[in-house]
């Protein structure tokens, strides 16, 4: 407390009003998927005047668009051997605004003017570990080396003498190079690799400075093409789950994802690329599977991120209830839903007929962003139009739908003079309180708005008087989000309800330093089933 020495009139300002918790936007997507290339630097395509080290300065990295012209500029155009573009086309086009971009592989025009899968990207650059977006090493695959190469880097030595191992698989062998470093001597990264190894071939990044360490982690090359991994159908190989996976110290991948709290969607398109054309076995379905999960699991560790997943292409309405009733569809995540069957576009590559099938997760996460905004984010995304689709890749019947929806598996249908519509809105948990999709996003955005408005506690005094504050402020914004029409209930005290007193916070909580809120609310569910209920009525007794 000020204290005061002379008489006077004294001002104060004191500060007791509300700290007014805003809502969080949550319609921001993430697509991991294939690009033509990965750069920022504008380039003649026709005339070949890209080079290896440019198409490499985005690949692995999240990078923001916020309109199709953006992406075209850093990640190129459509290509038939990458779904991302036509995805994200779908999405702006469907009303999405922002995304993030995460190209794992290019498949456009190369070096020497090849294109796609006879044109695999065999080199990459390893960042500094201190600096993720300053590269250190780039590494490129020898002449001869068909197979897929791994290239992985760990740390040892010392702080005062520092140096690292790397770890070089590929064609069925493994090399191991212990106690590297990037200055002059007998540990040179260069002069001990190159010599010995039968795989790659490492140059330090001119001017790069001495005891610099690269960036830990896993970076995986690409098989060329003729390779025993190479796939028949799209030259594409399936990358593992560490390729999509990626870490967050080198700021690739999924991981590299949570450096940014803005995103609340992810999509895969082309995790299916590889399968196209192609019959899915045990194996493949395993390893879509394990991809998936992946994606639902970084979804679930950050909370406030929803997994948009395509169902496999070609497959029945019966091979589709198959597939999520044995191992290649077991998933159960509230974070988490699968739309069947693939969309119908135009062909906009310039390679095969007038249209192509694409997986619908882009357009889907754009009708998310669109009903969000129109509606408001308690609005299933479902009876929506899908946007750019003429057609689905099967026809859905209603019959066929009734063992579908049950399972979890999003119908997408065609309805004659109504257009291409999302026909479903659950989620893929089996736990009957989270099965709608508008339930669970309406959950994360309440969660991450109240953690983001009410930071100011911390360290408060936990006191009662800091408990009518919290309950103040929280019961605003509820009371807001019960007024858009996303709480079930005549008056707010029937829709929420905010407790943080003594019986929340007794004195043992306190003395750990807890401060406890308990909140309840009363989400809004959609109306799946609409049932009329119609039966012949006498009217009224006409002789009265």
């Amino acid at each position: 407390m000020k204290t005061y020495q002379s008489p006077g009139v004294y001002i104060e300002e004191v500060n007791k009003g509300t700290k007014p918790i805003e809502a969080v936007g949550a319609a921001v997507a993430a697509f991991v998927g294939f690009t033509e290339f990965a750069t920022d630097k504008r380039r003649d395509k026709k005339a070949h005047t890209n080079t290896r080290q440019g198409d490499q300065e985005l690949l692995g990295k999240p990078t923001l668009v916020t309109n199709w012209s953006q992406f075209e500029q850093k990640f190129g155009s459509f290509h038939s051997q990458a779904f991302l573009p036509d995805s994200v086309y779908g999405y702006f086009a469907n009303g999405g605004s922002r995304a993030y971009i995460i190209s794992l592989r290019t498949v456009g025009v190369d070096d020497e003017g090849g294109t796609g899968a006879s044109a695999p990207k065999r080199q990459l650059s390893i960042p500094t570990a201190d600096d993720p977006n300053t590269p250190l090493l780039d590494v490129s695959v020898k002449p001869g080396v068909t197979g897929k190469v791994t290239v992985s880097v760990k740390p040892d030595g010392t702080p005062d003498a520092p140096s690292f191992t790397l770890t070089i698989s590929g064609d069925g062998s493994e090399e191991i190079y212990p106690a590297l470093t990037t200055d002059r001597g007998d540990n040179n990264v260069e002069g001990k690799v190159n010599p010995a190894s039968k795989l790659v071939q490492v140059k330090v990044k001119a001017g790069a400075k001495a005891k610099l360490l690269p960036a830990e982690g896993s970076y995986p090359l690409s098989a060329a093409v003729g390779s025993t991994q190479a796939a028949a159908t799209n030259g594409a190989t399936q990358l593992a789950v560490t390729d999509y996976q990626g870490n967050l110290e080198s700021n690739r991948g999924v991981e590299g994802l949570e450096r940014f709290d803005d995103i609340t969607m992810i999509a895969v398109p082309d995790l299916m690329t590889p399968y196209v054309g192609k019959a899915i076995d045990d194996k493949a379905e395993k390893e879509i599977q394990g991809i998936q999960q992946m994606i639902i699991d970084y979804c679930e560790k950050v909370r406030y991120c929803f997994a948009i997943l395509d169902a496999p292409p070609g497959k029945t309405p019966q091979q589709m209830k198959k597939w999520r009733e044995t191992g290649g569809g077991n998933l159960d995540s509230t974070r988490a839903a699968v739309y069947y069957p693939w969309l119908e576009v135009p062909n906009r590559t310039g390679e095969g007929g007038i249209s192509r099938l694409i997986p619908p997760s882009g357009h889907m996460a754009g009708i998310y962003a669109r009903s969000d905004r129109e509606r408001g984010i308690h609005k299933a995304p479902a009876n929506e139009v899908v946007q750019v689709a003429t057609g689905v890749e099967i026809q859905v019947t209603t019959g066929e739908q009734d063992m579908l929806n049950p399972i979890g598996i999003n119908c997408i249908r065609g309805f004659p003079g109504r257009g291409i519509r999302v026909w479903g809105a659950r989620t893929l948990s089996s736990d009957a309180s989270w099965r709608y999709i508008n339930v669970r996003r309406l959950f994360n955005m309440v969660e991450a708005s109240i953690e983001k408005g009410t930071q100011w506690v911390v360290f408060e005094p936990n006191d009662p008087d800091l408990w009518a504050r919290v309950r103040r402020d929280v019961g605003a914004f509820l009371k807001l989000t019960w007024r858009s029409g996303a709480l079930f209930g005549d008056t707010p005290e029937q829709a929420f309800y905010v407790k943080c007193d003594h019986e929340t916070n007794p004195r043992e909580t306190r003395d750990l330093g807890q401060l406890i809120i308990e909140i309840g609310m009363a989400p809004v569910k959609p109306a799946e089933f609409v049932i009329f209920r119609i039966s012949q009525w006498a009217g009224p007794d006409a002789t009265g």
